[in-house]
């Protein structure tokens, strides 16, 4: 490690390779506290390069418990978090949207990072089982289009550095890590960022991965389309802002999309939403994500990726799913 430091130190780039052996030996064992506390810290004065994101990217998936969902054609729907904004949960509502229009998400996420309730705090209030098991995680994607991947029970590694996260309470690397390391790799994925500079930072590395994408930020500072504001979307084909009245929203207050200040009061709102009952605010949120996501996945057009969305979610197909995925 004393050497990596020293290179960090004086501003020196590390190579993948690099990047990649430092993090599978933080993962083992081999460094202590302080030589980790000193290694994130460096990040947080310095942007990190592509060549060691895929690096550190390459050491979690390494590392990872796999699964093989090969017979099927998935898409993950994730933020990095750490927008501050506490929003309702609108990329799990979004992919159970999805999964209503007939197509298989392989969802990751965890608990909240910077909300009140993350995808992971939601399901397990609404009784789901988180489990690392393929052949149940399987069933779930041929039954209700969707399953559910509990990010610590994937990456044992992250335990080695927990401790270290916790006493920085600062974003670290990690908090880039966790939507480019789905340990089913899907062949598609929506990712919401945090600022621009991420987003243009993934718009590298996705464009070096063999998959499907679309990368998404709103210029107000939300890591998901948030019709509050224009928003960034950077695909294979294309890298511009978009203004929400060019696809023909309203533009909407940020309080329209507060997501509760205890998880039971954001499971009401999930409810609500998912019900078909949401405000025309939270819908159009939830259906504007979706319908990139789809879009993603099926190469349809915006429009008609749109209207998909909306049968799901008013048709009560998202419902139907969640209930699915649900049912012991």
């Amino acid at each position: 490690m004393k050497k990596i430091l020293e290179k960090l130190f004086n501003n020196q780039i590390l190579t993948k390779i690099e990047a990649e052996n430092t993090l599978t030996k933080i993962a083992s064992g081999e460094y202590n506290n302080s030589q980790i506390a000193s290694f994130l810290t460096v990040f947080l004065m310095r942007e990190i390069s592509v060549e060691e994101l895929a690096g550190f990217r390459k050491a979690l998936l390494n590392l990872s418990i796999k699964l093989d969902f090969s017979d099927f054609n998935t898409i993950d729907l994730c933020g990095t978090g750490g927008d501050s904004k506490n929003t309702f949960n609108i990329s799990t509502l979004s992919s159970f949207v999805v999964a209503g229009a007939g197509y298989k998400v392989a969802k990751h996420g965890n608990y909240g990072v910077s909300s009140v309730s993350g995808s992971s705090n939601m399901l397990e209030h609404f009784g789901y089982k988180f489990t690392n098991d393929n052949s149940i995680l399987k069933k779930q994607l041929e039954t209700a289009n969707i399953c559910f991947l509990h990010a610590p029970l994937f990456h044992p590694a992250m335990k080695a550095v927990a401790p270290v996260r916790k006493e920085l309470k600062m974003k670290t690397i990690f908090n880039l890590l966790g939507p480019i390391v789905n340990p089913s790799n899907p062949g598609n994925q929506l990712v919401g960022v945090f600022d621009l500079k991420t987003a243009e930072l993934y718009g590298k590395l996705f464009s070096t991965l063999d998959k499907n994408y679309a990368i998404v930020h709103t210029i107000s500072g939300y890591d998901e389309i948030s019709l509050t504001d224009d928003f960034k979307i950077i695909t294979k084909n294309e890298n511009k802002i978009v203004s929400p009245k060019n696809l023909g929203f309203k533009t909407y207050e940020e309080k329209a999309l507060e997501g509760g200040k205890t998880i039971k009061e954001a499971a009401k709102i999930f409810q609500t939403i998912i019900e078909g009952n949401g405000s025309e605010a939270q819908n159009n949120v939830v259906l504007a994500n979706a319908a990139y996501a789809i879009q993603t996945i099926s190469n349809k057009s915006f429009e008609e990726s749109f209207k998909e969305a909306e049968n799901s979610l008013f048709y009560k197909k998202a419902l139907e799913k969640f209930k699915k995925l649900l049912e012991k």
